[in-house]
């Protein structure tokens, strides 16, 4: 369904609020906080009211797109002129990804207005571009356009971590862009081997092809395909044992910077799992599904015993993180429809909670100026308000019936167990341990004695703070209680990416893959108006 304009404005009006925050002075850090938090309340606003109409309840396909000839790459086999197309859409596995970002980039805003004192008017710049980069993610349907996107998310994160960090910023950066450039070049590799197959970087058109056979990718080719997207992907999860940058960039960035670290980039991996590699390489993922559980459930009980252990509390956190997108990944690779509901839904989740834990943690750092669990301790006399949003968050986070953290949590464990039991038995200690190392931590530093003096004298919430808590709190508590609003959004497209793996077996003897458009003298518009295959699912999405 055309939808005029609107995606683009989406993408691309932060980058307009950075441009006019460059006309401000340096030092007026007043008008620089209040342009930038403007910007991104339109921003929100608009991206749910916007896209909650323009994605119809149970449509199956994509919605409010946008397409233009952007670049002529000349001719390309049997072809005279080849385009890389630019191709926006939205589906219910994006539409609530994209308001995830577009929230938490007010929060991050808001929790940084105060703690953000050096260089403010490049910070809140980078903020924006990052927003700008994550959004264009989620609605790119170029290949093209998407690794282009995915790279430029990069580089406000790293200045995020790199300039405004703490101590170890430096290395944490380094390590940051090392890991996740190392991805991209794999995914490039495999986004120009189908575009030398397919003549097209259009992903809805790759996708017909792949359907109706006009493509054939041999067994070799498609493992080493879906090879090189997934390690991309389990990079940026990440995925154990590709995790080893998080911790580091979770506990030298500041807090707005593990916000959206952690409430939406990470999501981009996962999503990059159900967009792309199920669907274009679905023989692939079957075949290599059973170890992708293994290292999901690893990273599951990995994750949860090191937080166990951790002193420190920010870093506990990010090993939380390990953890709990363990299970996403592991609801996706189970390959049913409940499993990949529930994915979609911890996705969310995830992004509130442990975004949430990560605001309560930087309001410490702000008061104490340390990480270390040891040098709290009693914390809920001077400060009840937060001692109570933070148990609040902890529970959301651990999945207490009624809040958000267990609707993902459960549909994951239901839907993998119709498939694999065994998979579910062993995902299901991540629970337990979650509760063990959450609710330890929480006792060690809220309750019990005053052991060091400059915490009696601790500021509880400010207001500023209190509404930021509140709204999160909010949030948490309405998807608990009222999930089927989002389940029954993205029911349709999770269906959509299962249909997609179950075309017809073919033969793998084609030592050629076929022009998706092999009508010689031929331009290649790759303008894909109803393309993709359309199914009815009025049940599932009313579910």
């Amino acid at each position: 369904m055309p939808g005029g304009p609107l995606l683009s404005i989406l993408i691309f009006l932060p980058a307009l609020g950075a441009l006019a925050l460059l006309l401000l002075r340096g030092d007026d850090h007043e008008w620089i906080r209040r342009l930038a938090l403007a910007v991104s309340l339109a921003e929100f606003i608009l991206s749910v009211w916007w896209l909650i109409e323009g994605v119809p309840l149970g449509s199956t396909g994509y919605a409010l797109e946008e397409i233009h000839r952007w670049i002529a790459l000349g001719a390309h086999g049997s072809l005279t002129q080849t385009y890389i197309n630019y191709h926006l859409g939205v589906d219910g596995i994006s539409v609530f990804l994209v308001i995830l970002t577009t929230f938490l980039t007010v929060v991050s805003i808001l929790c940084s207005w105060n703690s953000i004192q050096k260089r403010v008017k490049e910070f809140f710049i980078a903020i924006l571009l990052l927003e700008v980069g994550v959004v264009g993610v989620f609605l790119s349907l170029d290949l093209f356009l998407f690794f282009l996107f995915w790279e430029v998310m990069l580089i406000p994160m790293y200045l995020l971590i790199g300039i405004w960090g703490h101590d170890r910023r430096i290395y944490a950066a380094i390590k940051f862009i090392l890991y996740t450039m190392a991805g991209s070049i794999l995914m490039l590799v495999g986004i120009l081997w189908l575009y030398n197959a397919t003549s097209t970087f259009d992903l809805p058109l790759i996708q017909q092809a792949l359907q109706t056979g006009a493509l054939v990718l041999p067994r070799g080719t498609e493992t080493l395909l879906f090879l090189a997207f997934f390690v991309a992907f389990a990079i940026k999860v990440p995925l154990f044992p590709f995790h080893t940058w998080l911790p580091d960039a979770h506990v030298e960035a500041p807090t707005a910077g593990s916000v959206m670290l952690a409430g939406v980039l990470l999501k981009m991996g996962t999503y990059g799992m159900l967009r792309f590699c199920l669907p274009l390489f679905p023989d692939a993922s079957r075949r290599f599904a059973p170890a992708i559980a293994v290292l999901a459930i690893i990273g599951i009980i990995y994750g949860a015993l090191v937080a166990l252990v951790q002193p420190n509390l920010k870093k506990l956190v990010a090993y939380s993180s390990v953890s709990h997108l363990g299970f996403v990944v592991l609801g996706i690779f189970a390959f049913h429809i409940v499993s990949v509901q529930g994915a979609v839904f911890q996705m969310l989740a995830h992004g509130i909670s442990t975004g949430g834990l990560f605001l309560l943690v930087g309001m410490l750092y702000d008061r104490r100026h340390t990480f270390e669990m040891s040098q709290f301790g009693g914390l809920a006399t001077p400060m009840p308000r937060l001692a109570a949003f933070f148990l609040f968050v902890a529970l959301s986070s651990l999945g207490l019936p009624m809040l958000n953290g267990f609707v993902g949590e459960f549909l994951i464990l239901l839907g993998t167990y119709q498939v694999h039991w065994n998979w579910a038995a062993w995902a299901a200690t991540g629970v337990i341990l979650s509760a063990c190392y959450l609710l330890w931590s929480y006792q060690r530093v809220f309750f019990g004695e005053i052991t060091v003096d400059k915490n009696r004298a601790l500021p509880d919430i400010s207001p500023r703070e209190q509404w930021i808590l509140a709204a999160m709190a909010v949030v948490t508590l309405w998807m608990g209680i009222g999930s089927v609003f989002i389940t029954r959004r993205t029911a349709a497209a999770s269906q959509s990416v299962i249909e997609q793996m179950g075309r017809p077996p073919r033969a793998y003897d084609a030592s050629t893959p076929a022009n998706i458009i092999p009508t010689p003298g031929k331009t290649c518009n790759a303008l894909p108006a109803g393309a993709e295959k359309q199914s009815p699912l009025e049940r599932l999405g009313t579910r």
